[in-house]
């Protein structure tokens, strides 16, 4: 079984007031775009489990990657027979992304289907929790906002199909950890909610990532490349998570400026149209 485990980017990410576990809550709204995606595909094996990768490297090793993690908490509680696993990897890592996330829900959906397992929606959020704050989000894969530690979901209706998204990773990888050092907590903001329902031009002065201030002080090359996705025509333009990876959203064609960005940041364009 075959299946395309889709990226998603960040409409605005707002950090709140520590927990007491020691995370942060969070507010921020998940949206899928599914023109940029990895290959995963699940079959049954005949002796024991096998995993091959391709496409981009991972820096991992076979037994302790995601997919290996993932495949053993769904064995704490069904019974998984061999299976021989492939992932082509085309989204980039320590992105904001979320690749990872989505190759783990991805192979809980698809071991369901496989297996026959009948496991439903919230099970398989359930499972994906354990995995990692924003896998559950790629179970169902529509818009949604989300808050907590982005377990949190509550979907919402925002369609930018009439847009073309313009996803360009510059060679800098952003870890969690930096991203959330010395990150300044907002305590007084208008919800993302109330934001994307106004007209997409209104976004620019309202809508935004907390971790931008200081990632882009680490990584200024990250601020001109959001600089030049409004230079270019972008009606909205943010980093996607805690970066490096930033978007812009157009209501032009925008395959004459994949070339451009590649060569003046030197970096890797994606043109991620979304698709419902």
């Amino acid at each position: 079984m075959v299946t395309f485990t889709n990226a998603k980017i960040n409409l605005g990410l707002i950090v709140g007031n520590i927990r007491n576990d020691g995370y942060h809550n969070i507010e921020t709204l998940f949206y899928p775009i599914k023109d940029l995606c990895d290959v995963l595909e699940v079959t049954l094996s005949t002796t024991t489990d096998t995993l091959t990768l391709s496409g981009l490297p991972i820096d991992c090793t076979i037994n302790n990657n995601i997919i290996t993690k993932t495949l053993t908490k769904i064995r704490e509680n069904y019974k998984i027979p061999p299976l021989n696993i492939h992932l082509y990897k085309n989204i980039p890592m320590g992105a904001g992304l979320g690749g990872g996330s989505s190759n783990a829900a991805f192979l809980i959906t698809t071991v369901n289907k496989l297996l026959n397992l009948n496991l439903n929606a919230q099970q398989m959020k359930e499972i994906a929790l354990t995995i990692g704050a924003d896998c559950p989000f790629f179970i169902e894969n529509t818009p949604s906002l989300a808050y907590g530690i982005g377990e949190q979901l509550q979907p919402i209706t925002l369609n930018l199909l009439q847009y073309n998204i313009l996803v360009v990773k510059p060679n800098v990888h952003v870890s969690t950890a930096q991203a959330y050092k010395d990150v300044p907590i907002s305590t007084n903001y208008t919800p993302i909610k109330n934001i994307v329902q106004q007209p997409i031009e209104t976004w620019k002065n309202q809508l935004t990532n907390s971790f931008e201030h200081n990632i882009f002080t680490l990584h200024p090359q990250l601020q001109q490349i959001k600089q030049t996705l409004y230079n270019d025509g972008a009606i909205y333009a943010s980093m996607s998570g805690s970066g490096s990876a930033l978007y812009g959203i157009f209501n032009k064609d925008i395959t004459q400026l994949i070339q451009h960005y590649n060569q003046q940041y030197n970096c890797t364009t994606y043109i991620a149209q979304h698709k419902m």
